[in-house]
């Protein structure tokens, strides 16, 4: 490095340089200087832009990546006492229900990938509930947006149990208290929620149960204001109560969790939830709370560019979407095209497009209905797909192929079409996502949801909590005949994908999104830019995105396409796009998913990442 170069370092390029491991004592002492016009807090050192909005996160122990930093720290607090990545992915989640109502809940649904490192497995965990069994299909679809009849099955607190009782060692209690403390104590309620709060309000009133907790005094909470929702705090502490009962009349870790879950699905809580759904008109009963369960299952796998690459399965979309548009992309050598020119964007705008075709064709709940899922994760399957996609025009939204083709055994071919009743335009989702590893070298992500913004904006009774409205259009299809249709009893699909990458059995990357529809196209664009383009975590994170958006839905042949692109694209690129036959809209310029990761380098250096296009924070130890 030349003199002239070194002594115009910026503070960040300093930084970066440490995190990166280089050598700062190899620098020219005017690089370093601690006083002066080149020293590293000096004003006239600093850049004009920056390369990324924060610094990676070192985990040398282990750490958690949230999507707010109280989840992130109450996460690590569980690390710090011998808890395992488990132990720290149900606190976090806990105090993500507190302090992110507006998309995370222990009565919604979400999935987790889990990597256990001493026997080299990794798992998927399903804890999405189904439709109720008292649902009319044939309904107003309006019903389904919000209100007691839009509420699913709550499928979360089971799902911490489960992974508690799988790979946890710390009591309930323990887990719990950082999330009841928030709860009963208020915590400072981040703008961005006092916002959603605010767009929210007129819905929120309607419901008395909701007004009483988000709008008290009859108004919003301003920015920063203390808030408190204490009716979840007491459910929270009955739920540790009653594993703490168990524990010392004598029961192990596991009979003492299955006591709090008891409490929540055939106990207080659930007759609260049947009882609420009962006198306003839902259809929501203590039968169906009893016979909900969260499923273990074997995760949706492929190799992309010889990585390892593991997502959720059924009823995930996400998990077929991301891996399909891999296997599409693996069939080119992108590593010649530049990142900031149109080429590479069309193709994995291109990309998408046909995975996300041929995923809303046949995905649906796999008790009601097959899906080829070997066929549509398929190398050959993907090899004939790709003949669909020019390089240099954009593509109509294709019809879905035909991936029964590619499936071992018999099958039953789906029709091509369905009948349509009424509206059959998606309603937009709002999730949240973390990601932990342990001390162990254990790895868990989790995509939590309650569907839409605040779900079904109906709190239950005095339980605090909000359930998820995953019924609604879009995780449900508006065609009568499609195997994704609603139905008493069948589980919507969720756009959930908690990831998790190896590297010939090693540990390389766990990571996750929110952001509905968009969850596998920022999780693709994401993967990309790591594995691809060579970026650090960060730099990948923050990297500008796009998201291809369907008129009225993904599910039909022929749907409009618009490709909504951040700010931070040139005009260039925004120009030579459209030439391409793109309808290119232009969106905010931190506008689109919220990636919270952790990546492993080959000397297995573990650096995690937060977005900044929400609250995000990565903490380590």
């Amino acid at each position: 490095m030349s003199e002239t170069i070194s002594q115009g370092l910026g503070r960040r390029e300093v930084i970066a340089a440490g995190l990166a491991g280089a050598a700062l004592s190899t620098l020219p002492l005017g690089a370093i200087a601690q006083s002066g016009k080149a020293a590293p807090d000096a004003p006239r050192s600093g850049l004009a832009t920056v390369p990324a909005h924060r610094i990676e996160v070192p985990m040398p122990h282990g750490g958690v990546a949230a999507g707010h930093p109280l989840a992130s720290m109450a996460g690590v607090r569980m690390l710090m006492q011998g808890g395992s990545a488990a132990d720290a992915a149900v606190a976090a989640m806990a105090v993500m229900n507190v302090v992110e109502p507006w998309a995370s809940s222990a009565a919604g649904n979400g999935f987790a990938t889990c990597f256990h490192k001493r026997s080299g497995e990794i798992s998927s965990l399903a804890f999405t509930g189904g439709a109720p069994m008292l649902l009319d299909p044939d309904g107003d679809p309006k019903d389904l947006d919000h209100g007691p009849r839009a509420v699913a099955v709550p499928g979360a607190f089971g799902g911490w149990i489960a992974l508690a009782k799988r790979f946890g060692r710390l009591p309930l209690a323990t887990l719990l208290e950082p999330a009841i403390g928030y709860a009963r104590d208020g915590h400072p309620l981040d703008p961005s929620i006092a916002m959603f709060i605010t767009r929210a309000q007129k819905t929120l009133r309607l419901y008395p149960t909701s007004a009483a907790i988000f709008l008290p005094g009859g108004q919003p909470p301003a920015p920063r204001s203390i808030f408190m929702n204490e009716p979840l705090g007491r459910t929270l502490q009955a739920l540790a109560d009653a594993d703490t009962k168990a524990r010392k009349g004598g029961a192990d870790h596991g009979k003492a969790l299955d006591a709090a879950y008891d409490w929540f699905y055939t106990g207080p809580v659930a007759q609260e939830f049947a009882r609420f759904s009962e006198a306003t008109g839902g259809w929501l009963r203590l039968a169906d709370m009893k016979a909900y369960k969260p499923q273990w299952d074997k995760p949706v796998s492929t190799n992309y560019r010889g990585l390892d690459v593991y997502s959720s399965p059924l009823t995930s979309r996400t998990g077929l979407e991301l891996c399909e548009a891999l296997n599409l992309l693996e069939g080119w050598d992108i590593s010649t095209l530049p990142a900031d020119g149109p080429d590479l964007t069309h193709l994995l705008i291109e990309t998408f497009k046909v995975a996300k075709a041929d995923v809303y064709h046949y995905a649906a709940d796999p008790s009601f209905a097959q899906v080829p899922v070997e066929g549509l994760l398929s190398k050959r399957f993907a090899a004939e797909r790709r003949k669909l996609i020019d390089r240099a025009r954009a593509m109509a939204y294709p019809t879905a192929g035909d991936a029964t083709r590619f499936q071992a055994g018999m099958f039953d071919r789906q029709p091509p079409m369905f009948a349509m009743r009424g509206d059959d335009h998606t309603r937009g989702g709002d999730t949240t996502s973390l990601s932990v590893v342990d001390e162990d070298g254990n790895a868990i992500a989790v995509t939590t949801t309650v569907g839409g913004g605040f779900g079904t904006f109906v709190v239950m009774g005095d339980t605090g909590l909000l359930c998820n409205n995953g019924l609604r259009l879009g995780s449900s299809a508006p065609y009568v005949g499609h195997p994704n249709r609603i139905a008493p009893g069948k589980k919507a699909l969720l756009g959930n994908g908690p990831t998790i990458i190896l590297d010939k059995g090693r540990f390389r990357m766990v990571f996750g999104s929110p952001g509905g529809e968009t969850i596998g196209q920022t999780q693709f664009q994401f993967l990309v830019n790591v594995i691809d383009r060579g970026m650090p975590i960060q730099a990948a994170i923050e990297a500008p995105r796009f998201a291809v958006e369907a008129d009225p839905n993904f599910y039909k042949p022929g749907a409009a396409i618009t490709v909504q692109m951040e700010g931070r694209y040139s005009d260039a690129m925004i120009g030579a796009l459209s030439g391409m036959g793109h309808r290119i809209e232009r969106v905010g310029p931190y506008a689109i998913g919220s990636i919270q990761g952790i990546l492993a380098d080959p000397s297995g250096a573990r650096m995690g990442g937060s977005d900044p296009r929400r609250m995000g924070y990565g903490v380590g130890y």
